[in-house]
């Protein structure tokens, strides 16, 4: 089909809800909008819009068209970032992508290296799916667990996340303290709601604790931790954030086995862009004076 423009107004027009919003956002004549989307709706043969006193409303047909429309100019939009990023200045958007919890640590230098660089533009993006650094979701990722595979990517070495086993003083003051690995199976714990997960500490959950004791299940590290503040049981948090929760009592030290190791990840084609370079170097330094990186 060649006629981008046409499907590119449509998809504005959904977004927007009437033509004089999509003609503004698009920088033509309303009369454009409406010519685009009656050519599209003659050549497809199809009513694309339900058109009513409000606006534009999408039908099923239109909404159909408008899902891969989206798709199709996310994928241009995430081609356009990796094309920018290999410029020669370190400038224009930056994405770093991180796993759920690591804000805390890394905003600081995030912070200190925008200030430094005036030109550049932040984005700091997380979540536990794996932003596709060959689309250019993403400039550097620092991802958890065993090194990655990919063979377009470089994996180097990052922060170790070091976990120990943590209870409330209310907790422990009604159920007391375990002495052993063996104590701890009578214990409530707080726990991933994903019996898959490959953390190193779930992984040693699910051998060591029977699943009927895990009675509150979750997925974000600050309401675990908000979990274990209220009594809910024990269970595993990162050392650097449970240090500066003076609440919580430490009832196993960390062990390696749950330490969950990270890697800065770049796509090849980038990783050797001033901006790129720039930023992994600018994490390394930051990493030193962080809470046990040089244990």
């Amino acid at each position: 089909m060649n006629n981008w423009d046409e499907i590119r107004t449509a998809l504005h027009v959904a977004k927007v809800g009437t033509v004089s919003g999509a003609a503004e956002a698009l920088g033509v004549h309303h009369a454009t909008v409406i010519r685009h989307i009656d050519a599209l709706e003659a050549q497809l043969g199809a009513k694309l819009f339900q058109r009513h006193a409000r606006g534009y409303t999408a039908t099923e047909s239109g909404r159909d068209l408008l899902r891969v429309a989206q798709a199709t100019d996310d994928q241009f939009s995430q081609l356009a970032g990796r094309i920018k990023g290999q410029g020669e200045e370190v400038s224009g958007d930056l994405v770093v992508t991180a796993v759920p919890g690591m804000g805390e640590l890394l905003m600081p230098a995030l912070t200190a290296f925008e200030e430094q660089y005036s030109g550049v533009v932040m984005r700091y993006l997380t979540g536990y799916r794996l932003f596709r650094l060959e689309y250019g979701e993403a400039h550097v990722a620092i991802r958890a667990g065993s090194a990655p595979e990919e063979p377009d990517n470089v994996a180097q070495p990052f922060y170790p996340l070091r976990f120990a086993i943590y209870a409330s003083e209310a907790y422990l003051d009604k159920f007391g303290q375990p002495e052993s690995d063996e104590a701890m199976k009578s214990h409530r714990f707080v726990g991933p709601d994903d019996e898959d997960s490959r953390a190193p500490f779930h992984r040693w959950m699910k051998t060591h604790i029977p699943r009927e004791n895990v009675r509150f299940r979750m997925s974000e590290v600050e309401a675990l931790a908000q979990a274990l503040l209220s009594g809910a049981g024990l269970g595993f948090l990162p050392v650097w954030i449970a240090e500066e929760i003076p609440d919580l009592v430490q009832v196993m030290s960390p062990r390696d086995e749950w330490t969950t190791s990270t890697w800065l990840v770049t796509h090849v084609d980038l990783h050797r862009t001033p901006k790129v370079q720039a930023m992994l170097k600018h994490l390394k330094e930051a990493m030193k004076s962080w809470p046990g990186a040089e244990d």
